[in-house]
């Protein structure tokens, strides 16, 4: 199985956070549903994604979430799902890493697997994605 590296950009196009606990408990849960807009190597417009956030501090903490994309992947139509897992910190750095759910490919994206990740800085729109994957 070839292995395939591509980049992609994602907006976010809505972010609707709600507090699980208390907000002036510390550490503090959160809940966010979120939509993306992805373009490159990755198309997929109005994706479904679901975080969960704790905030250690105000600014700083980690973040675990589910992501369906529906779309394409270097041309190749499908869906798929991504488990992500990252951090925030007090300079406004969030990183992510990734991983294709196993057997979440659909269409031409059948069998897909991959990792990825990205690094953005708190307030920048375009947030650019690394992904590297193998198809069947």
């Amino acid at each position: 199985m070839a292995e395939h590296s591509t980049t992609a950009v994602f907006t976010f196009s809505s972010w609707d956070e709600k507090n699980v606990t208390d907000a002036e408990r510390s550490p503090r849960l959160a809940h966010a549903a979120v939509v993306n807009n992805y373009s490159g190597g990755i198309e997929a417009e109005g994706t479904a994604c679901q975080y969960v956030l704790t905030y250690a501090a105000e600014t700083r903490g980690s973040f675990c979430g589910m992501e369906l994309l529906t779309g394409s992947v270097d041309g190749r139509e499908g869906t798929f799902v991504i488990h992500q897992n990252g951090t925030f910190d007090e300079e406004g750095v969030i990183r992510c890493s990734f991983d294709v759910v196993p057997g979440s490919g659909t269409g031409d994206l059948a069998g897909l697997a991959g990792t990825g990740g990205f690094e953005v800085h708190e307030g920048e729109k375009d947030v650019k994605v690394s992904f590297t994957y193998q198809l069947d």
